[in-house]
């Protein structure tokens, strides 16, 4: 479901555009936004027309206890653009009971589309995401950070 729904999302704006939404914490301040969702509901309204899919990116949200206003943000985009997937970047990985009460988190409490994962512990940490098959599971293998190759080849 979520694989057609990106590539309908993609066909319909003829764009392969995925906006971040990351607010800076200054920013969000300086611009006189009460809170994220405001903030990010700007974003959405100005690139709805031209994205394929939204990408919030978790650790904005927890680091300051906002997980509230990520929820509301991607309940805003479902309701006001349900075609436009939203990929919730977390890249979680765990082991067993973990990883399962991960995959709950972004797909049951969140709602999200997709997921970011990191396989580095095995294909067993991926798992409790992909037994939700109507959702995306987004495998991260490579990154162009300097220190990508720290621990890998």
């Amino acid at each position: 479901m979520f694989l057609e729904k990106v590539c309908n999302s993609t066909d319909a704006r003829n764009s392969l555009l995925c906006v971040g939404l990351d607010p800076p914490q200054e920013l969000v301040a300086r611009l006189g936004f009460s809170t994220y969702a405001e903030f990010n509901r700007e974003i959405v309204e100005a690139t709805h027309s031209v994205v394929c899919a939204y990408k919030p990116q978790v650790a904005y949200y927890s680091a300051l206890a906002k997980e509230q206003e990520l929820e509301a943000t991607i309940s805003s985009i479902k309701l006001r653009y349900p075609d436009i997937p939203v990929i919730l970047d977390a890249k979680r990985s765990d082991i067993g009971n973990t990883a399962i009460q991960y995959a709950k988190e972004v797909f049951d409490r969140f709602n999200a589309d997709a997921v970011t994962v990191n396989p580095y512990m095995g294909l067993d940490t991926i798992e409790p995401f992909l037994a939700h098959s109507e959702r995306g599971v987004i495998v991260l293998v490579k990154t162009s950070n300097p220190g990508a190759n720290d621990f890998r080849n």
